[in-house]
């Protein structure tokens, strides 16, 4: 799944509701390259709470089943 597609996904997050609204990129200079970039996301849960989460945190969690997208059918 693509960066653009997690934007905008329903997810269940243990016992939790939420959406993941915004992306964040940062960026930092390195010596092997230009610019390392990371990429984070904006989760809002519906009871009121948000966090931020690295990409690769997010992908792994999706990975091991502790975070699951909800999926509608078409």
């Amino acid at each position: 799944m693509s960066k653009e597609e997690l934007l905008g996904k329903l997810i269940i997050d243990g016992d939790k509701l939420g959406i993941i609204f915004n992306s964040i990129k940062a960026g930092e200079m390195v010596e092997d390259v230009a610019f390392s970039f990371t990429t984070s996301y904006e989760i809002r849960y519906t009871d009121g709470t948000h966090c931020v989460m690295t990409e690769v945190s997010l992908r792994r969690l999706l990975k091991m089943g502790r975070i699951m997208i909800l999926e509608g059918k078409e």
